[in-house]
């Protein structure tokens, strides 16, 4: 039994070798997509700026079973596009639900197959603030190593024919000399999605196979992607009742941002070293911290954070010993986004006074580069950023906001009066050797829109009809159905929308993708997958 089990689990770190390093992109692991949060897909063999208004649409939706926790609903799905099992590939989406739930959806055939309850209860004395239940979505293993350009037009995608497994006339399926391969090009590669440890320590090969999450009463659980099942019982990483942001697991350490002080859990960044079970944490002098998506991680695997104190602070990866501090001189809103801009390390955040920062991450002491103010909204945070870079090596960030657009920030195109909110955006340009600000374009009127997603060109917009304002009932009257924009990530102009498909608003969470689709969930625990039909 011991060898069948050994075997099936090389098999599917296989077929993760096979998904991950054959396209050479990762899949959406974790909130944000990656460590850097930046909430983009480079390249995707169906999406793009001209395929969108040609039969992109509501490829289906599924109401789950899931007992909403004030305004707190469905977080976006962290997805597995091919795994290999008895069944042959499939492809996997893992939505956390605030009932304390983990469900595990076929995402070509739009079923669930399996779903699991961890058992809390509702509080009493919930709040938006401190809403109780699962606040954090699964994640599975990533690396923190900045991606390799794309190379070719390919990309993620089912546009060209799976590749099965077999091996050469005689040899009959999978050789264990191809698994061998596998395993080590996997482990020499952790930032293409390959090896690290499981909950056990055992190497590589159950981290391809099961998806963590973080349960209300501060659990950390693995479930195999198969069935659910649990491999060893779930380990401590924080207190019950915890508000926990941005769940990521970066070699073999997984990381979490504890927020507005909820069940008197302080607010901090907290790492769970899996193999040993051992738990650090970094707790900011005041305040707590800034954004949606936890922190953020450099290419060497440095984490970064914000504060609502108005510091961006470098915490080394495990210890999370401070390494350096940047100052807004202002509180921050939202998390970081870390990006490469000619081999250098940079990052941007938000602040309250709606500007936008890029900080030099080398460098965190020198002042950033500020934009001007484009949004006084003191009622919105926007939470998480995107940046994506264009095909001409042009890198853009892409902030959700509030309210009318500072006439101010000079935003270079409008595409429509803006009354709720925008997504605004900017170019990171060279000025004398130095990065600087260039405003670029803001999107049609959206009601308190999310962070967008970014694919292949094309930016997906949510107007997530979320009314503001402290009272969940409240707000849950107030606010109207969302609505999901494509559009031209290089201008803004619309390309698509979804129209009245979607019935209810959304509260946090935002978009996730992957291979032609996209995915949204909503309060009322509808999940929707938006896309191209899949051919079989």
């Amino acid at each position: 039994m011991r060898k069948t089990i050994s075997f099936a689990f090389a098999v599917l770190t296989l077929s993760t070798a096979h998904a991950q390093l054959g396209r050479g992109v990762a899949e959406w692991s974790t909130s944000g997509g990656d460590a850097h949060r930046s909430s983009a897909v480079s390249a995707d063999a169906k999406i793009n700026k001209d395929s969108v208004g040609k039969g992109f649409a509501l490829f289906w939706k599924m109401k789950l079973n899931n007992e909403p926790r004030q305004l707190n609903g469905l977080t976006a799905p962290t997805l597995m596009d091919r795994h290999i099992g008895i069944h042959g590939f499939r492809a996997f989406g893992f939505v956390t639900g605030s009932g304390d739930n983990i469900y595990a959806i076929d995402t070509d055939l739009a079923r669930i197959d399996w779903q699991k309850n961890f058992g809390g209860k509702p509080l009493a004395d919930a709040s938006l603030t401190c809403p109780g239940g699962m606040t954090s979505g699964t994640a599975r293993s990533i690396g923190a190593a900045f991606p390799a350009p794309q190379q070719g037009g390919g990309g993620r995608g089912r546009g060209t024919p799976a590749k099965s497994a077999v091996g050469q006339p005689g040899e009959g399926g999978v050789t264990i000399e191809e698994i061998q391969r596998a395993q080590a090009a996997a482990a020499a590669n952790p930032g293409r999605g390959g090896a690290g440890r499981g909950p056990g320590g055992g190497r590589a090969t159950r981290v391809a196979v099961v998806v963590n999450s973080l349960s209300s009463d501060g659990m950390f659980h693995a479930n195999f992607v198969s069935n659910g099942d649990e491999p060893e019982p779930p380990v401590r990483f924080l207190p019950p009742n915890a508000n926990a942001q941005g769940l990521v697991i970066v070699d073999n350490v997984a990381y979490v941002a504890t927020v507005n002080g909820c069940g008197g859990v302080p607010n901090g960044i907290w790492a769970l070293d899996i193999p040993t079970k051992t738990v650090t944490s970094w707790k900011p002098a005041s305040g707590g911290v800034a954004g949606s998506a936890g922190p953020a991680f450099g290419g060497d695997g440095a984490l970064y954070v914000a504060t609502t104190t108005g510091d961006v602070v470098s915490l080394e990866p495990k210890t999370l010993k401070v390494k350096d501090v940047y100052r807004a001189g202002t509180e921050l809103t939202s998390t970081p986004v870390v990006f490469q801009q000619k081999e250098k390390t940079w990052l941007a955040a938000t602040t309250k006074d709606g500007r936008l920062h890029v900080i030099d991450a080398a460098a965190m002491s020198a002042a950033g580069v500020k934009s001007a103010a484009y949004s006084t909204a003191a009622d919105f945070t926007p939470g998480a950023l995107s940046t994506w870079q264009d095909s001409a090596g042009v890198r853009w960030i892409l902030a959700p906001t509030a309210g009318p657009v500072s006439a101010d920030a000079k935003f270079s195109a409008a595409n429509g009066a803006v009354t709720n909110g925008a997504i605004v955006a900017w170019k990171v340009v060279d000025q004398n050797g130095a990065p600087a600000l260039e405003p670029g374009w803001v999107s049609r009127d959206l009601i308190s829109p999310l962070s967008p997603l970014v694919v292949n060109g094309v930016v997906f917009a949510v107007s997530s009809g979320e009314a503001r304002g402290k009272d969940a009932k409240t707000v849950a009257q107030r606010s109207v159905p969302a609505v999901v924009y494509a559009l031209d990530a290089a201008t803004g102009k619309e390309l698509w929308n979804s129209g009245k498909t979607i019935t209810s608003f959304v509260h946090g969470g935002g978009l996730s993708g992957a291979s032609g689709q996209i995915y949204l969930g909503t309060h009322d625990g509808t999940l929707y997958s938006f896309g191209f039909p899949i051919e079989h």
